[in-house]
């Protein structure tokens, strides 16, 4: 990816220095590095309800955006103008020079994710609200509860911000294969999805219906919410393409990473063998799928993981 030189985002907080302790809470959507046991099926009248919700979004956001930014900041009025009322906290973000080259990175491509969805967002009337991004070490306490790198990067819906120990992405090369600074940027891609899935109401949703759900039903309809991230990522990589940032064999990286974390996958790979009944993120199989669809149109309304078959 062709990301130097480029505008850095001001909404990194870089809390490496500082401590914490304790584990992760539901609330979080993560990138998984682990296994999770579970089992059942989705039962009608929950897909049918989030279908509802998505049926809302999609009538908003069915258009392909034409109009852009070609680069440049990302225009972020102060005040109203939200999709939803979200009340999470607002940190402040660094705003100073990055001090190493993987917080250049990461804050280079969280701005290429604020310039794509200012744009989609305004191309349809809407204003996008830029998400913060943390980066800690070890351990860290967001508004969904504490947290340990050995979860993976997640974004909290409680404070709109994506939380990301960057030594993942050692992870992710060594023990999983994936590597690629494209394949680094496809997991900030999938968190920041997140955060658009909870600024049109699918994750406020979600997380309102798996309070009554089961651990199986729970599942089954995470993996729905997790593959829309994908797309979602993929949409910005089609976008991104577009300004000519992408070097031959980037998006080979990123489908790539989708396929080595993906639950079938991770779970041979951890424990030998797989356990269908507990995938809450989908199959490798699905996971490039999606984000390959969402790269191919550019269209969110081809996102729906909700009324689809995935």
């Amino acid at each position: 990816m062709l990301w130097k030189g480029r505008r850095q985002s001001d909404n990194v907080e870089d809390q490496r220095s500082q401590g914490g302790g304790g584990f992760g809470r539901p609330g979080q959507f993560r990138i998984p590095i682990g296994g999770s046991a579970g089992g059942g099926r989705m039962s009608l009248s929950s897909l049918i309800i989030l279908g509802v919700i998505a049926l809302i979004a999609w009538g908003v956001f069915g258009i392909n955006p034409l109009q852009i930014l070609n680069g440049g900041g990302s225009l972020m009025p102060g005040g109203g103008g939200q999709i939803t009322d979200n009340s999470g906290e607002q940190g402040g973000g660094t705003g100073a020079p990055a001090s190493d080259e993987m917080k250049q990175f990461v804050s280079t491509v969280l701005a290429e994710t604020e310039d794509t969805w200012t744009g989609i967002f305004q191309a349809n009337g809407l204003t996008y609200k830029d998400p913060k991004l943390v980066l800690f070490s070890g351990q860290i306490r967001s508004a969904c509860g504490f947290a340990s790198s050995a979860a993976g990067p997640f974004y909290c819906p409680g404070d709109q911000k994506v939380y990301l120990d960057t030594t993942f992405f050692q992870q992710l090369d060594r023990q999983f294969g994936a590597s690629g600074d494209f394949a680094q940027a496809y997991v900030v891609a999938h968190e920041v999805g997140h955060h658009v899935q909870n600024l049109t109401g699918i994750l406020p949703k979600f997380n309102q219906m798996r309070q009554q759900m089961g651990e199986a039903e729970s599942n089954q309809m995470s993996v729905r919410v997790e593959l829309q991230a994908d797309c979602f990522a993929g949409v910005w990589a089609h976008f991104t393409a577009q300004k000519g940032l992408l070097e031959q064999g980037d998006i080979q990286e990123a489908l790539n990473a989708a396929q080595q974390i993906g639950d079938d996958t991770m779970q041979k790979k951890m424990q030998g063998y797989v356990v269908p009944e507990s995938f809450n993120h989908g199959t490798s199989q699905q996971r490039q799928t999606w984000l390959a669809r969402g790269y191919k149109t550019g269209k969110l309304s081809d996102c729906d993981t909700f009324n689809n078959p995935i």
